[in-house]
């Protein structure tokens, strides 16, 4: 899934990586486009997340999760990373999420009935960044559709997804239901639409 959705990253892209999923975009390679990766962190400009042995134990992605640093990175105080974010220079900010709704809205911080959560830096990025990309299984673990028409969870942010990615394929919200983009190998039409909260339409 990661690999996939990364390889809609276009060439002098900033892109942001949120935790889970979207973290393994990093690992894609995607030729000899030139992809700047932001953490909120402060990292900017890493690369792929490093395996044991290899790591610097003091440079993690948001994630926590060890990475390499390309030519050009740099590391900056957690404010400029944010500066970045709200300023609107991010051209796609990479999420996981519980759901999406059909009106592009999508819930990615509280489950129902869960004490506690918090949005963290995903309201700034959803308001902030050109586009928002999201990173998720197609169903719940009890084979619930994540993809629905309207979402029942809290809301992080309203109207903003342009590009979906689950196991079932890669879909975009439209108003009335989510077009297909692409169905993922094995996977086909009748299958996604019984897995999904919402009609599916023709890209």
């Amino acid at each position: 899934m990661a690999d996939r959705l990364a390889r809609e990253f276009q060439d002098g892209w900033i892109v942001n990586l949120g935790v889970g999923l979207p973290t393994l975009c990093s690992n894609t390679d995607i030729g000899d486009r030139d992809i700047l990766y932001h953490a909120e962190n402060g990292v900017i400009g890493y690369g792929p997340v490093l395996p044991p042995g290899e790591e610097d134990l003091h440079l993690v992605n948001a994630g926590g999760q060890n990475v390499s640093l390309r030519p050009g990175a740099a590391i900056v105080h957690h404010a400029d990373s944010f500066g970045i974010i709200r300023s609107g220079r991010i051209d796609v900010t990479v999420m996981g999420a519980y759901e999406v709704s059909a009106g592009g809205d999508f819930a990615n911080w509280r489950l129902a009935g869960a004490k506690g959560g918090g949005i963290g830096g995903a309201m700034d990025l959803a308001a902030c960044a050109r586009r928002v990309f999201l990173l998720l299984e197609h169903t719940t673990r009890k084979g619930e559709p994540r993809l629905v028409a309207r979402c029942r969870l809290p809301v992080t942010a309203r109207g903003v997804v342009t590009l979906v990615a689950t196991n079932y394929g890669l879909f975009a919200p439209t108003g009335e239901g989510f077009a297909v983009h692409e169905l993922a190998p094995g996977i086909d039409l009748a299958t996604a639409r019984a897995a999904t909260g919402a009609p599916l339409l023709p890209a």
